[in-house]
C-alpha cells in the first residue's frame, strides 16, 4: 500500500500511547492497529529483540539451495541495483511463504540487534508488527514507518515490502529497510521494490510454464533441438538427446549433417514434415523433419529442429489418433462348424502377409473379422486405416486415398500414406470407380507419388477389402478395376450368413448382450428360452448386424433382468423401432438407462442430440440447451 510521508514524532506518541495505556488513536493504520493488538495478546516482548525461531547453519544452506533459483534471480536484480542500496543504506531481504529469511542483502536488517539474518523466521508472532508481517497477511505491498514497528529498537529506520505471488498465492516476500534516519526518497524506493516485485513475478510464471513445457516435449515422442546462430544446441529434450551422445553439435553427431534442412532454417527458410535420413556412426534414422528459423524482430537468431521416427509415427497414429483395431479374432464367438472353419483360417491368414478380399452379405462381420485378422498379425502395432467406400463424388474418394495438394499452404496426407506398414481396410470397395481402382491398385503396386517428391514412395501395406457382392463379376463386366481385384485376390474369405448357422444365434445374442452390460456399464440381462426360440425362428436377412439391433433394442427397453419372448420385436415388427418416439414411458425407460447421459442416449437411439433435445422438452425431461449451445 503506497502511503504518505508521515510525521514520526506523532507516530512515536501513537506508539508510546498504546504501549503506556492500551489505547490506539484513531490516526493509526487500522492495519498496524489490529498488529499491535494481536501482539500485546501474545504478551511478545516490545522493546528488545526477543530469541526467535530460526534455522542451523546446515538447514540455512540447505534452504538457499532448494531456493537456488530464485536466490541467483534476485542476486542478479541486486548486483543492478547495489549503488542505489549503498547510498541509501539500505539493506534488502528475500523470504519465503513461511516467514524465514533466505537471503539478506546489503546491510543486515536489525544489525544493532542480531549479526546476521539469514535463517532467521520474521512472522508477527516471531518479531512482532512489521511490513513484512502487514503485507503477507493483506497480500499488498506496504510501507511501514519506523515507529509503527513493534519492537521499539527497530526505530530507527523505516521498511516497505511487497509480497511476491504466482497463481495467486504468495512465494515470496522482498523487504526494503533503511537503518537510520536519514530521509529516505520515498518514491523512488517503492517504484524500485515494485519493479523488483513485477520482474520476480514474471520469472517465476515463466519457470513454471519453461517445466510444463520440458514435461510436455519429454513425453512426446519427437527429437527437439533449438541451435543458435553458431548451430551449436541451446536445449533438447530427452528424445533429441538419446541421439547426442553427450555432444552439444548435431554437426558433430550426423554423417550427413549437410543435408539436414538446419542452415535452410537458419537462412530464414522453413521446412515442413519432410522425411530426411539421419546418419551416425552407427545407426541410420528414417524421420519426418521440420526446422524453422526463431527470429528475433526481423533477424534469424537460430532455429528449431523437431525430427520424428517414421517408426515412431506408425505407433503413433495408431494408438494416439484411434487407427487401431477395436476387435481380436477372439471378440467373434459361434460354435458351428462354418464358424469356428472362418476363425481357424482367420488366424492363419494374419500370420503371413497376403491381401485378402472378404465377401459376404451386409451384416455377417466382415468389418469386425478385418479388426481381428489385423490384430493377430506382425502388423498390429502399426496403423489400421479404414475407408469406407460411399456414392461420393470421385473426386471426394480420391482425396481420402491420396490426400489433397494444398489446403491452407500445406498438403494433407491420404489415408494411403497413414497406412505405412500398417493395414488399409477399403470396406464397400466395390462402389469405387473403375479409374479409382486402377490408380489405387498402381499406387500399391508402384509406390505413391507424393506432393512436393520426384520419386514415387514405396508402400508397406497390407490390403484387407470387403465387398457384399460378386467381386469377379463386376471385374468381368467392366464395373470393377481389374487391377485391383487381381492385387486382393491373394485371399479369398467367405462369411457365412446368419442362416447357416443358426446354432450360433444363442451364443451370438448372449454375447451381444455381455457387451452391452459392459459397456454402458449396467447390469447383465439374459434371455428367456422362449426369447431365445423366436430368435432362432428368424431367418435374418440383415444377418449378425440386424440381430444386435432387435438384442439393443430389448436391452433397453425390459426395466428387470429378464428377456421374454414379447419383449423381442423382430424385424417385421416396426412398434419398437419408434416406440420412443411415441410412448413416453418407453423413453422414460431408455433415458434411465443411459443415465441422463444425452451422448450415450443418442447413441442407443442412433438419433442426433438435436432431435433428443426435442424429444426431452417434449416429455419435459432433462435440461434442455439455451439457443447459444444448440
Amino acid at each position: 500500500m503506497i502511503r504518505e510521508k508521515r510525521n514520526k514524532e506523532k507516530l512515536t506518541a501513537y506508539y508510546n500511547k498504546f504501549m503506556d495505556e492500551g489505547i490506539i488513536d484513531p490516526n493509526v493504520h487500522p492495519w498496524v492497529a489490529e498488529s499491535w493488538q494481536r501482539c500485546r495478546a501474545m504478551h511478545l516482548p516490545h522493546e528488545t529483540m526477543p530469541k526467535v525461531n530460526r534455522l542451523t547453519r546446515e538447514q540455512i544452506i540447505e534452504h538457499q539451495k532448494d531456493h537456488a533459483h530464485i536466490v541467483e534471480y534476485v542476486d542478479g536484480l541486486y548486483e543492478q541495483s547495489k549503488q542505489h542500496f549503498n547510498t541509501h543504506n539500505l539493506s534488502m531481504l528475500l523470504i519465503d511463504e513461511q516467514g524465514y529469511v533466505i537471503k539478506n542483502y546489503a546491510m543486515p536488517f536489525f544489525q544493532r540487534v542480531i549479526d546476521d539474518i539469514q535463517g532467521m523466521r520474521v512472522l508477527e508472532s516471531d518479531v512482532g508488527t512489521s511490513s513484512i508481517s502487514i503485507a503477507r497477511e493483506h497480500n499488498v505491498p506496504f510501507l511501514m514507518f519506523g515507529p509503527e514497528m513493534w519492537i521499539r529498537e527497530s526505530h530507527n529506520g523505516d521498511a516497505c515490502s511487497a509480497p511476491i505471488c504466482v497463481q495467486g498465492k504468495i512465494r515470496y516476500i522482498l523487504s526494503f529497510c533503511s537503518v537510520d534516519q536519514s530521509e529516505l526518497p520515498y518514491d523512488l524506493l517503492l517504484s524500485l521494490l515494485l519493479t523488483m516485485k513485477y520482474s520476480v513475478e514474471r520469472y517465476l510464471e515463466m519457470l513454471i510454464y519453461w517445466d510444463v513445457q520440458k514435461m510436455i516435449l519429454n513425453e512426446l515422442p519427437v527429437g527437439v533441438y533449438w541451435l543458435n546462430k553458431e548451430e551449436k544446441i541451446q536445449y533438447c529434450n530427452e528424445n533429441g538427446k538419446q541421439r547426442l551422445d553427450n555432444r552439444n553439435s548435431l554437426a558433430d553427431v550426423f554423417l550427413n549433417y549437410e543435408h539436414i534442412p538446419v542452415r535452410q532454417a537458419l537462412a530464414g527458410k522453413p521446412t515442413y514434415r519432410r522425411e530426411v535420413t539421419w546418419i551416425t556412426q552407427d545407426r541410420t534414422y528414417e524421420d519426418v523433419t521440420t526446422a524453422l528459423p526463431v527470429k528475433v524482430g526481423k533477424d534469424v537468431e537460430g532455429a528449431v529442429v523437431l525430427t520424428m521416427s517414421i517408426e515412431d509415427l506408425k505407433t503413433t497414429i495408431a494408438h494416439a489418433t484411434g487407427y487401431s483395431s477395436r476387435y481380436s479374432l477372439y471378440s467373434m464367438v459361434g460354435e458351428t462348424s462354418e464358424f469356428l472353419a472362418l476363425q481357424h483360417k482367420a488366424t492363419r491368414i494374419a500370420r503371413v502377409d497376403n491381401n485378402i478380399l472378404l465377401q459376404g452379405e451386409p451384416g455377417t462381420g466382415k468389418q469386425r473379422l478385418a479388426h481381428g485378422i489385423h490384430q493377430a498379425s506382425a502388423r498390429a502395432a502399426a496403423p489400421l486405416i479404414v475407408v469406407k467406400c460411399s456414392d461420393d463424388s470421385p473426386k471426394t474418394m480420391e482425396e481420402e486415398f491420396f490426400g489433397k495438394p494444398e489446403e491452407g499452404g500445406q498438403p494433407t496426407t491420404g489415408k494411403l500414406e497413414l497406412a505405412m506398414g500398417g493395414t488399409l481396410f477399403i470396406d464397400e470397395v466395390e462402389k469405387l470407380p473403375v479409374e479409382l481402382g486402377d490408380r489405387l491398385a498402381d499406387a500399391l503396386q508402384n509406390g505413391l507419388r507424393v506432393y512436393g517428391s520426384s520419386e514415387p514412395k514405396k508402400l508397406n501395406i497390407r490390403v484387407i477389402a470387403a465387398c457384399d457382392s460378386n467381386l469377379k463379376r463386376l471385374a468381368d463386366k467392366g464395373l470393377f478395376s481389374r487391377k485391383l481385384y487381381e492385387l486382393v485376390l491373394d485371399t479369398v474369405m467367405r462369411i457365412p450368413p446368419l442362416r447357416e448357422r443358426v446354432k450360433d444365434i444363442s451364443v451370438l445374442a448372449n454375447h451381444i448382450l455381455a457387451e452391452m452390460s459392459a459397456q454402458y456399464n449396467m447390469p447383465q440381462k439374459h434371455l428367456s428360452p422362449e426369447a431365445l426360440k423366436v430368435l432362432t425362428g428368424c431367418s435374418w436377412p440383415g444377418n449378425i448386424k440386424q440381430l444386435q439391433g432387435v438384442i439393443e433394442r430389448a436391452f433397453f427397453h425390459v426395466p428387470g433382468s429378464i428377456i421374454e419372448a414379447e419383449d423381442i420385436k423382430m424385424p417385421s415388427d416396426k412398434t419398437m423401432e419408434k416406440s420412443w418416439k411415441y410412448d413416453k414411458d418407453a423413453f422414460i425407460s431408455v433415458w434411465k438407462s443411459a443415465g441422463g447421459n444425452i451422448s450415450k442416449l443418442a447413441s442407443m437411439l442412433d438419433v442426433s442430440r438435436v432431435t433428443l433435445y426435442r424429444y426431452l422438452k417434449k416429455y419435459e425431461l432433462g435440461p434442455v440447451p439455451s439457443k447459444t449451445n444448440k
